[in-house]
C-alpha cells in the first residue's frame, strides 16, 4: 500500500528515491520490482501521455533511469538492441 501511495504522490524520480529509502529499501529498484505492477488503464494513460511533449520533472530524471540499468546489470539482465 506504501509502495503504491509513493507511485501516486511522488512528482520526481528523487521524491520516489526518497520514498523508497523511507520503506527501508536501500535501491530503488526494490521497490519497484517488488509491488505488483502498473494497472492496465494506468499504463495506457501514461504510453498516451509519452506521445505529449512535456518538461522534464526534475532536473536528475536521467538518475533514476541510471540506478535502473545498474541494479539490472548486478542482476546479469541483458539489455540489447537484438533482444
Amino acid at each position: 500500500t506504501l509502495a503504491r501511495l509513493g507511485e501516486q504522490i511522488c512528482q520526481s524520480p528523487e521524491e520516489f528515491k526518497a520514498w523508497s529509502q523511507n520503506l527501508g529499501h536501500e535501491q530503488v529498484l526494490t521497490t519497484f520490482m517488488s509491488y505488483g505492477k502498473v494497472a492496465t488503464d494506468r499504463q495506457g494513460a501514461i504510453i498516451r501521455g509519452l506521445g505529449v511533449p512535456r518538461q522534464p520533472t526534475h532536473p536528475s530524471a536521467g538518475c533514476l533511469a541510471e540506478e535502473l540499468l545498474e541494479e539490472l546489470k548486478r542482476r546479469g539482465v541483458s539489455l540489447s538492441a537484438n533482444s
